[in-house]
């Protein structure tokens, strides 16, 4: 294995961004007291093994080319997705049918939501599904289909004709990544042709979507910002971005204060 050859340092790194999702320079100059300028250096050289995938002031575990395991998606910007389920929950009132699809953010969503009552929620997220079937004040649907092993995700064709049976108040998606143009992207396209059939049968469609979203890729297509009705983001730093929210008349929320600009 690669991590035989690895100095010290390079190994601990990685092993951080294996249990976190992610690694920032700032917070690994700290943590080994070395300088920014040698921790870019370790960075780039996992980077150069495709152990760690660059990212703008840190790096990705694994290659952004790939979907990354659940856990490990899961831990990356945790404290960012509970704060953007928190803002998408506070959108949607008490009797809103909903759909929650499948994603890290829109778990987060669903455990902000446990408070509410009334609501009629239809998803293909097995954890969503089972994280909230236990609130009496709120009907759980779930989708049929091929259950993914990886995440609980249900997808497939039975899966897309059981969402268009629906037409519901909101509805909760994520993406794998967010292209500069707008273009929403995931991995499987069987999970896409779900998140198509929610996106068409629903009245106000929020994305929840973390900025590290802005630099990964997928190969799919899901749709396009423009889609969407409302977009929940901890930061976007991205211009064009945030031009096409504004000329599409999508609100964006962003959950953390933006970093001031370098005069």
């Amino acid at each position: 294995m690669l991590d035989m050859y690895l100095s010290p340092r390079h190994a601990e790194i990685l092993q951080m961004a294996k249990d976190k999702g992610r690694v920032l320079v700032d917070d690994l100059a700290a943590h080994f007291a070395v300088t920014p300028q040698t921790i870019r250096k370790d960075l780039n050289d996992l980077c150069e093994q495709r152990l760690l995938s660059r990212i703008h002031g840190g790096a990705l575990f694994p290659s952004g080319i790939e979907n990354m395991e659940y856990e490990a998606r899961r831990k990356i910007a945790a404290e960012e997705k509970d704060a953007i389920g928190k803002a998408a929950a506070d959108l949607i009132p008490d009797n809103a049918s909903l759909f929650i699809n499948i994603g890290t953010s829109t778990e987060a969503v669903s455990k902000a939501l446990l408070d509410h009552s009334g609501l009629m929620v239809i998803t293909n997220n097995i954890n969503v599904a089972n994280r909230m079937r236990v609130y009496p004040s709120i009907e759980v649907v779930i989708a049929g289909g091929v259950v993914r092993g990886s995440d609980g995700g249900v997808v497939g064709e039975a899966a897309v004709d059981f969402i268009r049976q629906f037409k519901v108040d909101y509805a909760v998606i994520g993406a794998s990544a967010i292209d500069h143009d707008g273009a929403l992207l995931d991995f499987d396209f069987r999970e896409v042709k779900v998140a198509q059939a929610i996106i068409a049968n629903a009245r106000h469609v929020i994305l929840v979507s973390d900025r590290t979203k802005f630099e990964r890729t997928a190969p799919v297509r899901i749709g396009h910002l423009s889609q969407v009705n409302t977009f929940i983001t901890d930061r976007c730093d991205i211009d064009s971005v945030r031009r096409i929210c504004a000329e599409s008349d999508v609100s964006l929320i962003e959950t953390s204060k933006p970093r001031e600009r370098a005069s």
